[in-house]
Parts: C-alpha cells; sequence; structure tokens
C-alpha cells in the first residue's frame, strides 16, 4: 500500500533525513522558525495541551553560555550552527488549558492541580511536541540536530526557571560539509509489530 504523502516529501521528513553535525552559516530567520511552529502546532496532544517551550539562542553571548553545559563532542557543532533552539517543558502547562480545551476547562483542575501529574504530562507531551518540531524543521527545508547529550540542570539554571524542564538542545540550519554520519539501521516492522 502506498503512503498519501508524496515520496519526494516521504524522504525529505522520513527517508533521507538525519540528525546534522555540519551546518553552513547562512542565518535562520524568525519568519522561518514562525512558519514552522505554525504548522506544527497543530500535531495531537493529550487534552490538546501545548507545555512545549522554545527558547531561540541567538547572541553570542547566550550562545557562549549554552556551549559550556553541552557534552564536550556536542560543543564544536552548537557553537558554529546558524541558530541553536532549546526545548523545554512548561510545567505549568495547565493554566492554559481552559482555553485550548474550551469544552472541557475543567481538565485544568481535574487532572492537573497536582505537580507531579502536571510533570510527567508536560515531558511526555512536549517530547512529543519536540519530535513535530524536528519533522517541521526538515519540512522547512533545513537540517536539525537534536542533542541530549547536555548538562540539564546547568541548562535550566542557565536559561529557564523552576517551572521549564528543559529536554533538547536542536542545532538548526542548511546542512554544511560532511553533515551526515553514515545511516545507522532501524528494527524491522516484524520486530515491532505485535498483533494481539
Amino acid at each position: 500500500m502506498s503512503l498519501a504523502l508524496d515520496p519526494a516529501a516521504q524522504d525529505l521528513l522520513f527517508r533521507e533525513a538525519r540528525t546534522a553535525n555540519t551546518f553552513t552559516d547562512e542565518p535562520v530567520t524568525d519568519e522561518q522558525v514562525q512558519a514552522i511552529y505554525d504548522l506544527v502546532k497543530f500535531g495531537p496532544t493529550a487534552f490538546n495541551q501545548t507545555p512545549l517551550r522554545i527558547t531561540l539562542v541567538r547572541s553570542a553571548e547566550a550562545r557562549e553560555r549554552l556551549v559550556k553545559h553541552m557534552a564536550e563532542g556536542n560543543q564544536p557543532k552548537t557553537a558554529a550552527a546558524p541558530l541553536v533552539a532549546i526545548l523545554s517543558a512548561d510545567n505549568e502547562f495547565h493554566e492554559e488549558l481552559p482555553a485550548l480545551l474550551p469544552h472541557f476547562p475543567q481538565a485544568k483542575d481535574m487532572f492537573f492541580a497536582e505537580r507531579p501529574a502536571r510533570e510527567g504530562s508536560a515531558l511526555l507531551n512536549a517530547a512529543l511536541q519536540a519530535a513535530y518540531f524536528i519533522i517541521g524543521v526538515r519540512a522547512a527545508g533545513l537540517a536539525a540536530g537534536p542533542m541530549t547529550g547536555l548538562d540539564f540542570a546547568g541548562v535550566q539554571k542557565e536559561f529557564l526557571d523552576d517551572d521549564h524542564t528543559p529536554i533538547m538542545v536542536v542545532n538548526i540550519g542548511k546542512p554544511g560539509e560532511d553533515a551526515w554520519f553514515p545511516r545507522s539501521p532501524r528494527l524491522a516492522y516484524d520486530e515491532v509489530v505485535t498483533t494481539v
């Protein structure tokens, strides 16, 4: 069975897309990031919650502060990428639920009154939104370099607050020379899917 999505788009978003490790110096504009968000904000989440927060690291001073919290192997590419985004989960996302879920405004207090419940849901759904964001970067014709090799506590202290939990850092831009490592293997369908 064929997919409804054009094969070229399938390649762009999945088959040919990989984590970029080098980038050109072509800038990534705020308009590009806005277009990416305006597309991926429609991806489904539980209760239509929107806990993902995006911190764009643009200034040289902020970049220097971020690089020191990255794992050693991630420091050079984070220093050189045209744009870096810190993706985090807003643990107070429930405050927006009455507007985002107008047919069920009581969900805010019914399910998310307690901080531990919010933190778990925020992390899960922001990670889901982060995946949409990476696909959106690819849809914009850019490359993404998502990384979790970082000092999470350091990034939180440096850039966020106690209500925001960092999930990952994503380098964004046009792929540079030798941007890709060879494609790693993937599990086969029958290794992943079970019918009961």
